[in-house]
């Protein structure tokens, strides 16, 4: 039967996938144009890693065969990546033509010989061509390459009173495929191929989504529960290459896993896999976004990104926000007043770099408490306190900061990341609970700033909603929506964790007090944890 693949061009023979029939057309008609006679356009096709821009190419280039008006072809320039010498790259491409179209094409050395080859000498119809991995080329050989296909592009403008297969040049549309917009944001001089129409491949819908997974339960008469599909979905916000491989390794297994076919995959099945995912298993994906955010100078914006009370703008032109997008770290988020804000690309992403740059910052965190300390207040085999926990981290923080944090990640102010102290808080917990049979797992339910740590001990949930201090107005709207997301969670009472470098006792006791929200029941603890100064 099929399967879920995460990896390369879906095979629509072997693996199960979306259609995405509206989008496959939608290329299909920009490459054409809507008057075909009189030419096509030239595009560029673009989206993070593993997003199918390359199987939507090659189902836009099965369908160009099928109507035997074109002679078309998909080329990848993988193979030149790093090639700086421009008669290598032109070879590459040269001798891939040759193989894809079956035409003896004469040896050239330069790129501006290239309109040469798109005639009647060698084509007896239009030329639609794709290039795939086309931004993987040194960027002064993509601007040369530009630069010829814009000047093939008004010759046949300047031709328009001839059909397209009378034209001087041949090559009626062009497909430009790469992880980036490459044409125009990085080139400082301008873009020289300012003709291109730019076409984002977007996610998989929910109902792509829910058809693949349904797809797959009736091919192998196995229930997958709907609240699993809406997981997968939401977690991954549809990014395929992340959905198939959720749905590889729910419907195959990993090392440690093996899938029992007779079983539903109900939610618990799709926690134990999430988990993984998370925590355990290497994904090319993953590890490529983790590269790019901890690159710098883009791991400041990132930090900033987990800040719980400030949004950062979402603007194209600035490069960082720029490079962060098209590398699948961040997407625009529109908010009612049509401002856009940077948020995470989806949950998963957000948790995965989370866990990175935890434990990248804190790979060692010394003696969590005294080791002759009683942790009977603490922890007990039946229940947890969390008030007392905090106040052992915050014993923690105090008797090691110095040390902890003196190479912690800095602002231009040379103050400490509000993020870092997320990240010690949930590394603390993480190691503290481990070897005590409880677990600590981060959750963001807007994707940008807002940091929930959910703790399992004992079959009880508890939650700690992690909050930056503004003003007293603000800290009460906090009060609030902690006390409506702990009704969502299923509590009666939710914890509300801010980190101060420092407060008065009278005030800070006066910011303590639990708090009964009274349209919700929930019962919100407000714990102040005091950095002091570092």
């Amino acid at each position: 039967m099929r399967r879920f693949s995460s990896y390369g061009p879906v095979d629509i023979d072997l693996h199960f996938y979306a259609p995405r029939t509206d989008l496959v057309e939608k290329v299909y008609r920009q490459l054409i144009e809507e008057n075909p006679e009189k030419g096509g356009h030239y595009i560029t096709v673009w989206a993070p890693r593993q997003t199918g821009k390359t199987w939507v190419m090659q189902e836009v280039i099965q369908r160009l065969k099928k109507t035997q008006a074109y002679e078309s072809a998909i080329i990848s320039m993988e193979i030149a990546r790093d090639e700086k010498e421009e008669k290598t790259v032109v070879e590459i491409l040269v001798e891939k033509m040759r193989i894809a179209f079956g035409i003896d094409f004469p040896a050239i050395e330069k790129i501006k010989d290239i309109p040469g080859l798109l005639t009647k000498r060698y084509f007896k119809a239009p030329v639609i061509l794709v290039l795939d991995e086309f931004d993987c080329l040194d960027e002064a050989m993509i601007n040369r390459f530009a630069g010829v296909f814009l000047d093939m592009f008004i010759q046949r403008t300047e031709e328009r009173d001839k059909p397209s297969p009378k034209k001087t040049y041949l090559l009626h549309g062009l497909a430009l495929i790469g992880v980036r917009s490459v044409l125009g944001i990085e080139n400082k001089r301008g873009s020289p191929f300012n003709v291109q129409r730019s076409l984002p491949i977007p996610n998989l819908t929910h109902p792509e989504v829910e058809g693949m997974f349904k797809w797959y339960a009736q091919e192998s008469g196995r229930v997958v529960e709907q609240t699993v599909i809406d997981r997968v979905f939401d977690e991954t916000r549809g990014q395929p290459g992340l959905t198939c491989w959720l749905g590889e390794l729910l419907t195959e297994g990993y090392g440690g896993y093996t899938v029992d076919n007779t079983r539903p995959i109900d939610i618990k099945e799709f926690d134990k896999v999430y988990r993984a995912a998370v925590n355990l298993l290497p994904n090319n994906n993953i590890l490529n976004i983790i590269d790019k955010a901890r690159a710098q100078p883009f791991r400041e914006t990132v930090f900033q990104l987990f800040k719980t009370d400030e949004l950062i703008r979402f603007r194209f032109d600035n490069q960082t926000i720029n490079y962060l997008y098209t590398n699948g770290v961040i997407v625009p988020d529109i908010k009612e007043d049509r401002e856009s804000y940077a948020k995470f690309s989806c949950p998963f992403v957000q948790k995965r770099l989370f866990n990175y740059f935890s434990s990248e910052i804190f790979s060692d965190l010394g003696n969590l408490f005294d080791s002759f300390s009683s942790l009977e207040a603490v922890i007990t085999p039946d229940r947890l306190d969390i008030r007392e926990l905090l106040k052992l981290y915050q014993i923690y923080l105090y008797r090691n900061k110095d040390w902890l944090f003196k190479n912690a990640p800095r602002r231009s102010d040379q103050r400490i990341y509000e993020a870092v102290f997320h990240f010690n808080l949930y590394a603390y917990l993480e190691r503290f609970l481990q070897s005590r049979n409880g677990s600590v797992y981060p959750e963001f339910p807007t994707g940008n700033g807002k940091i929930d740590l959910l703790i399992r001990y004992r079959d009880t949930t508890y939650g700690l909603e992690l909050k930056s201090f503004s003003d007293r107005a603000d800290f009460n709207h906090a009060l609030t929506r902690a006390a409506q997301y702990g009704r969502q969670l299923g509590l009666k009472e939710i914890f509300l964790v801010t980190f101060l470098e420092t407060i008065e006792e009278a005030i800070r006791q006066e910011f303590t007090v639990d708090y009964l929200d009274p349209v919700t029941q929930v019962t919100v603890k407000p714990i102040i944890l005091q950095t002091g100064s570092l």
